[in-house]
């Protein structure tokens, strides 16, 4: 474990993260999703809900909040959010305009070019999150290495 990561973020996951660019998106799955037929890389994560996946996912990379919603939501039959996609929305931390609600298949064909799905355990329906990343801004309490020290240019 590592102090204030979530236990969730197991090291692959942690390296995938790390790995994506800006831009790239994460799929955070239900149990029920496809994602064996579609997914460039898959990690289960049985015994999970995905609200608690994305919440762990959040506390390490930002939403994009550059160009559109950084947050897309598989639109069910209802007329309102289901009761886990308000779970979604809430631990997505994103304004209202970051999310957006996607009619299934359109949500097959925006998730199919995530960098990375998570299938969790969640038997809710429609309990999908698309998640796009952000620009990851420096940490500021990184000490910069003193003058003199480090590789010579």
């Amino acid at each position: 474990m590592l102090h204030g990561i979530s236990p969730l973020l197991e090291g692959e996951i942690l390296s995938r993260l790390y790995k994506m660019g800006h831009g790239d998106y994460v799929l955070i799955a239900d149990a029920n999703y496809p994602a064996d037929a579609h997914a460039r890389h898959i990690i289960t994560l049985p015994g999970t809900t995905s609200p608690e996946v994305l919440e762990a996912i959040r506390s390490v990379i930002p939403a994009d909040a550059y160009d559109g919603p950084s947050v897309s939501l598989m639109k069910s039959e209802q007329a309102s959010l289901l009761d886990v996609q308000k779970e979604l929305v809430e631990v997505a931390a994103v304004d209202q305009e970051q999310f957006e609600l996607v009619e299934r298949f359109a949500f097959y064909e925006k998730a199919n070019g995530a960098y990375l799905t998570i299938r969790t355990g969640e038997t809710r329906t429609y309990a999908n999150a698309l998640l796009r990343k952000g620009v990851v801004m420096p940490f500021r309490g990184y000490p910069r290495p003193a003058q003199g020290i480090g590789p010579s240019k």
